[in-house]
């Protein structure tokens, strides 16, 4: 609970810090970096906090399992009216005991109107050989919670960034649409006083007119496309929604040269995966030990003392000469003789579920491995791609630029411009479709080597 209550009030700064930091904007103006928001992120995402409390739910239940061994102690009180004393019969052997009487049996009533007892029962186990492999699952079970808690901050930072990247790459097409939409503004309104002037035609102006629309439609599209993004890292990060944010980083600053030529070399590192399934091997291990132990006798140790009262009323009951002490402590041996082959069925399934994690265990082994390379070679063919589509973009803006001089210099034509200006966008939009590409491989790849 206080370790909660530490990033609770971790949270708190962090977004009071970040409030202070964009009030000359908004009120609800947060600035953030990567690392920012991958740590606010892994304290406010659901999974991520669904996977702490499941971890919390494991301590607890160590702590449940551990106080199966501790004494049990459980007090009682009570007061019994006897309405109708039962019957009981006796002998009447010779007339010894009401001579007058003839019959063989005499109904007698035995007791009293109201009884009242208080009794303490304690218990304390001796040995159970399940106890001890049961508290030792228990611990392990909370060590799994833990590794799943590793995967899921895991997989909570691998869509942050996946997120993160997709808003830079977004408004980086905004603003790169912005412009051209300037270029072509300039363009339209150049040959309209051509036009105007007589020295071009109305279909020069109409194509223009139509590339125009085009882009504006385009990016109508590229800044909902932004908008949406941003509403997804939002909620990705456990952000509420009336926040607006503001990526303070670009994508060189996240993807330098250096940083993706050392991921590409590095081979990798241990993967929480394995950690997890060996966990799950090692806690179905223990289960068989704990079927197993279950044929051995376990031991008990148990005791009482109560203090017992009768009386024909109610007010004579709590008189202190009314009420007696008795006690008694003893052992408790219990000892398994035969439960129709049930535990050694359950043996023979679980040494099967644990053939059965082997087996998985192999081929994660192996699926690693070819993970790490798919998503190294993917990396590698999507940065080709990339400097293909950037050589490829800077080409096609060269012709534009030649068109254009060109057509201004009266030996192009308009059609000539507006082909090149087409070719221009097509080349950008597949340069900021790789550079997308490329940023999720990279994600992919520190995933796969364990860097996440």
């Amino acid at each position: 609970m206080k370790t909660t209550a530490k990033k609770l009030m971790g949270v708190g700064i962090f977004l009071f810090a970040m409030l202070i930091e964009g009030h000359a904007q908004s009120e609800n103006v947060l600035h953030l970096t990567l690392e920012e928001s991958l740590r606010y992120a892994l304290e406010n995402n659901v999974d991520a906090k669904n996977a702490q409390l499941e971890t919390m739910i494991a301590k607890a239940q160590v702590i449940e399992r551990l106080s199966a061994g501790l004494p049990q102690i459980n007090g009682t009180y009570d007061i019994t009216h006897n309405a109708a004393i039962p019957i009981v019969f006796v002998p009447n052997e010779g007339g010894f005991f009401q001579p007058d009487v003839d019959s063989d049996v005499l109904p007698l009533r035995f007791g009293t109107k109201f009884n009242s007892a208080l009794v303490v029962q304690l218990n304390q186990m001796i040995f159970d050989g399940s106890y001890f492999v049961g508290l030792k699952a228990a611990r392990t079970y909370k060590m799994l919670t833990e590794f799943d808690k590793e995967k899921s901050d895991i997989d909570v930072k691998e869509t942050i960034k996946k997120a993160y990247f997709s808003v830079l790459v977004n408004e980086q097409r905004s603003l790169l649409i912005s412009a051209n939409l300037g270029r072509l503004d300039t363009l339209l309104k150049e040959t309209q006083a051509m036009y105007e002037a007589g020295f071009s035609e109305k279909i020069d102006v109409s194509r223009i007119q139509v590339q125009r629309n085009n882009l504006v439609t385009e990016m109508d599209r590229v800044n909902a496309a932004k908008d949406i993004s941003i509403q997804l890292l939002k909620l990705q990060m456990g952000l509420p929604l009336e926040y607006d944010i503001v990526l303070s980083e670009t994508l060189l600053e996240l993807n330098s040269i250096q940083e993706i030529n050392d991921l590409l070399l590095f081979q990798g590192t241990r993967r929480v995966e394995m950690d997890q399934i060996n966990t799950n091997i090692n806690l179905v291990g223990l289960d068989i030990k704990y079927t197993t132990s279950q044929y051995i006798p376990n031991l008990d140790f148990f005791g009482t003392y109560q203090r017992n009262a009768a009386a024909q009323s109610t007010g004579l009951i709590w008189e202190n000469e009314r009420w007696f002490t008795g006690a008694f402590i003893g052992l408790r041996l219990n000892i398994p003789i035969f439960d129709g082959l049930f535990k050694s069925s359950q043996i023979q399934q679980k040494r099967a579920q644990m053939d059965q994690l082997e087996n998985q265990k192999l081929f994660l082994e192996s699926n690693i491995e070819i993970e790490r390379f798919q998503a190294r070679t993917n990396l590698q063919n999507n940065l080709q791609a990339l400097r293909v589509q950037e050589e490829n973009r800077e080409l096609a803006l060269e012709v534009f630029r030649m068109t254009k001089i060109k057509y201004d210099e009266g030996v192009g034509s308009n059609l000539e411009v507006v082909e090149a200006d087409s070719a221009a966008k097509d080349a950008e939009r597949n340069y900021f479709s790789a550079l997308y590409d490329a940023l999720i491989a990279k994600v992919d790849l520190e995933k796969a080597l364990g860097l996440l």
